[in-house]
């Protein structure tokens, strides 16, 4: 088979070098070059985030939403709550975990492909005085949505409230400053924006929050937050055996982009969006949004009358591989092109190519 070109949003395309770096030698995770690996990487990390010094990495050997899972079933005690701002399927996994852990939340909801309303958030916090945390996504990969994430912390450090935000389709795609956005926390993974590999998940934090927890706090054994900072702090280390290679993969990618510079890496992904969505547009084609859209993720309707699955497999027959759309878009007939990872405006010219023949 021929290599399938992925323009979808995640798992994603990577460099070379990410992918010879999981053929590095074996070498165990309880000794000093991985503790020197581990240090590294979390170092990086935080330069990903524009962090300073107030703030710590951690890693977990999980996908994106093993990161959200960490830090929603760690943080809180009993009678503490948290206000969820919702406006997609990723939101309502948020929502998902939240419930699953019987966290008391107020819920923040917006219709799917809405730009949350700033000022009614701001009347739910002064309603709310045992919510504790607000948390919400930054880029909201099942509409494309950009989220007003530094608006929503100007508000949380007002009001003196923790912030939660999930950055895993965000994070070296979108510009994140997580000091100036007065983030807590924040979560992402290897796989999305950053050009590595799924199961690579990664949570930045404030090292005054992080203080605060005990092991005792999480509600799960595996992904508890304390444990994972204790040990990251006092030992370059995980608490349990984390994956080994997807450390070495993870670590390139990261020096990848730095190297680079991400200014470099999200100008070249919005000029890849503005290449793919001028070009839909010309076919006549419908986006869902017109303003607040991410940098590598479109979301496109059919013309009426064409079958979605259809024309998913006829992409992926000529080598493309684009994303059905979710929920109640399903039925509307759109579906994603994301234009994350190793795609290049050379690519998204031939992608409109190959889109233009299967619509026909």
């Amino acid at each position: 088979m021929s290599k399938p070109m992925l323009f979808s949003p995640g798992p994603i395309m990577v460099k070379d070098n990410v992918r010879e770096a999981m053929m590095h030698y074996d070498i165990c995770h309880r000794g000093a070059e991985f503790e020197a690996l581990f240090a590294d990487t979390v170092k990086k990390i935080n330069q990903l985030f524009n962090a300073d010094d107030s703030y710590q990495s951690v890693i977990i050997s999980g996908s994106g939403t093993s990161s959200n899972e960490t830090v929603l079933s760690s943080i809180f005690k009993e009678g503490e709550e948290v206000l969820l701002v919702r406006n997609g399927v990723f939101g309502e996994r948020l929502q998902e975990i939240i419930e699953k852990y019987q966290i008391p939340y107020v819920d923040a909801s917006f219709e799917w492909g809405d730009y949350p309303d700033v000022s009614k958030i701001e009347e739910l916090i002064k309603a709310n005085p045992k919510v504790k945390v607000v948390a919400m996504v930054c880029h909201e990969t099942s509409t494309g949505m950009i989220n007003p994430v530094k608006e929503v912390g100007q508000l949380c450090k007002k009001y003196n409230k923790w912030y939660f935000v999930d950055c895993v389709s965000a994070a070296a795609g979108e510009y994140i400053d997580i000091v100036d956005f007065n983030i807590t926390f924040a979560t992402s993974v290897g796989g999305k924006c950053l050009g590595a590999f799924p199961g690579s998940a990664y949570i930045c934090g404030k090292k005054e929050a992080f203080e605060t927890l005990t092991p005792e706090m999480g509600k799960n054994v595996y992904l508890n937050l304390a444990k994972h900072y204790q040990s990251a702090v006092t030992k370059n280390q995980t608490p349990n055996t984390p994956n080994v290679n997807l450390f070495w993969a993870l670590n390139q990618a990261l020096t990848n982009i730095l190297e680079e510079g991400v200014e470099h890496q999200l100008n070249r992904y919005a000029q890849c969006a503005g290449i793919l969505r001028k070009g839909m547009e010309a076919m006549g084609l419908k986006l869902l949004l017109s303003e607040h859209m991410a940098n590598t993720v479109t979301s496109v309707f059919l013309p009426e009358g064409k079958d979605l699955n259809k024309f998913l497999e006829a992409m992926e027959e000529k080598g493309y591989v684009v994303y059905s759309g979710k929920g109640k878009y399903v039925e509307m007939g759109m579906f994603q092109v994301a234009n994350m990872g190793e795609i290049y405006p050379e690519d998204c010219d031939k992608f409109l190519e190959v889109l233009a023949e299967c619509i026909k």
